[in-house]
């Protein structure tokens, strides 16, 4: 781990970041989801009604990406399309019941890899941690060009 902490801030926050995904990719498949599924469902958790562009880029993914996603998910009814009221061709994306119940399982899972994450750190550290990197987020959101989801 030498390597790490000798190594850039960028090239450590993706070392962290293959770290999670891995483990998020190797548990989430006890609630039968991937991880991006788990991004989609979570956003979705968080603002029904998303079209499929707007899911994707919560999720950084293309539209394509998430149009195979989204397609995947309403083959297993864990969301379903409506039409959106006022733009005919738009569908909006909402969790049903069965979405749901799988999401809180897969929630136990993911904040179980989170308190492996940090099982190193106090409460407060994490805070800190979390902190730091939202204002990362923010900084880089404010570079020319940059925006921020």
């Amino acid at each position: 781990m030498q390597h790490l902490r000798d190594g850039r801030l960028g090239y450590v926050l993706k070392h962290v970041q293959n770290a999670l995904r891995q483990a998020m990719d190797e548990r989430l498949g006890k609630a039968d989801l991937t991880t991006p599924q788990y991004a989609a469902l979570t956003a979705l958790e968080h603002e029904e009604g998303l079209s499929n562009a707007e899911l994707a880029r919560r999720c950084f993914v293309t539209p394509q990406t998430m149009h195979s996603i989204v397609t995947r998910l309403e083959d297993e009814d864990l969301l379903r399309r409506t039409p959106h009221p006022n733009h005919g061709r738009i569908q909006q994306l909402h969790l049903t019941d069965e979405g749901r119940t799988r999401l809180a399982q897969a929630h136990e899972i993911v904040e179980a890899v989170e308190a492996a994450m940090t099982s190193e750190l106090s409460p407060e550290e994490a805070d800190q941690a979390r902190g730091i990197l939202l204002k990362c987020a923010e900084g880089l959101a404010n570079l020319e060009g940059g925006r921020e989801e």
